[in-house]
């Protein structure tokens, strides 16, 4: 049996006819830029969030750099951010000049809100939080201290779409939540798409502004803006989705509860929600101390797997400037190195998952 890490083709064949009916429709409609179906889809996004505005952009990395600029982070400014995230977190800082001071995470991927405290500094402007894999992170903590030091709290939700923390979803508990819609995420399109969501009128109105050319009205501009809409084939697809997220999200969560339930071997450990927190299932990451063998042994099983993420970003060669050097966060860099994403995809059999939870038990 050979199985994918990640089969984006079994999400589509579950909502095929809506998908295709949807794209034939919008393809129909002679209107292809910022028309009605990003106005639904900004309207029920927003709505499944609890944030009061959603505004359509082009990925998820430009719901991150223009947030930071249009909260004016910049060149001198400092932002806190785990050093166990993507690459596209730190690139939504440094992308405006604002250098990102990374600390460790706590057991549950999310950035550890005991060691913001100690990074914060007078020129700290921001926390970036990032509910890595799905898992909410423990918001209420991180939202106290950036009210008490008057920080700006952005969240990275490109992975935690839907993910609750002590009941509110993550996304509203700062000044902004970035989303991605990237194809392999839980509410995926069928190409590049992102978003923002915000409780702040003027701040929803700069963003709606800046991603059309800094534009408010055609050929009118008000700042430098930039190029970053979510087209109305993308919005409309991201909707056929977004109205069956619920099931889509149960799914996943049966799939995790059967790997928590059935894999037992001693050397590996499985993933830990914190108190209050919910996932997703984005990835399914176990840990490892031999990780490249386990990975291996997979591997001759045809089990796909990936590593989310092998190279930290503080010791990404684009980073080099950073002055970061390796042992710098080390348990960052334990994570790098001990990290398995294994398959968990809406759509998996439970013959496949079985066959998966076979393959990592029967690992020695």
């Amino acid at each position: 049996m050979k199985i994918m890490p990640n089969r984006l083709d079994r999400g589509f064949y579950m909502y095929q006819q809506e998908f295709e009916r949807k794209a034939l429709e919008v393809l129909r409609s002679g209107w292809y830029v910022l028309g009605d179906e990003v106005r639904s889809f900004e309207e029920e996004f927003a709505s499944y969030t609890g944030a009061k505005h959603c505004i359509g952009l082009a990925s998820g990395l430009d719901a991150l750099w223009i947030s930071f600029r249009l909260l004016n982070i910049g060149r001198g400014d400092e932002v806190i951010v785990q050093g166990n995230t993507y690459i596209a977190s730190v690139m939504g800082i440094t992308i405006n000049g604002a250098t990102p001071v990374f600390v460790e995470p706590d057991p549950h991927f999310g950035i550890d809100p005991l060691r913001i405290e100690r990074a914060i500094t007078e020129r700290t402007k921001a926390v970036l939080v990032t509910h890595l894999y799905g898992m909410a992170s423990k918001m209420d903590d991180i939202s106290e201290i950036c009210k008490r030091y008057g920080l700006h709290l952005v969240e990275d939700c490109a992975q935690s779409h839907g993910a609750r923390y002590n009941g509110q979803m993550t996304g509203t508990f700062g000044d902004v939540g970035c989303f991605s819609f990237y194809p392999s995420k839980n509410i995926g399109a069928f190409g590049d798409a992102g978003a923002v969501v915000v409780n702040n009128d003027n701040l929803a109105e700069a963003f709606r502004i800046f991603r059309n050319y800094g534009s408010e009205k055609r050929y009118y501009n008000k700042v430098i803006g930039a190029n970053s809409r979510l087209d109305e084939l993308q919005a409309g697809l991201l909707r056929v989705r977004l109205s069956h997220i619920e099931e889509l999200t149960q799914e996943r969560q049966k799939i995790a509860e059967r790997y928590n339930n059935n894999l037992n071997n001693p050397l590996i450990r499985l993933p830990e929600l914190a108190k209050g927190a919910t996932s997703v299932w984005h990835q399914y990451v176990v840990r490892c101390e031999e990780r490249d063998r386990l990975k291996a042994h997979l591997d001759n099983l045809g089990i796909g797997t990936i590593i989310h993420y092998p190279i930290p970003p503080h010791l990404a060669e684009a980073y080099l400037y950073l002055n970061y050097k390796k042992g710098s966060l080390p348990i960052t860099e334990h994570m790098a190195d001990t990290v398995l994403s294994i398959p968990m995809y809406n759509g998996i059999t439970e013959e496949e998952q079985e066959y998966v939870i076979n393959g990592i038990n029967h690992f020695r």
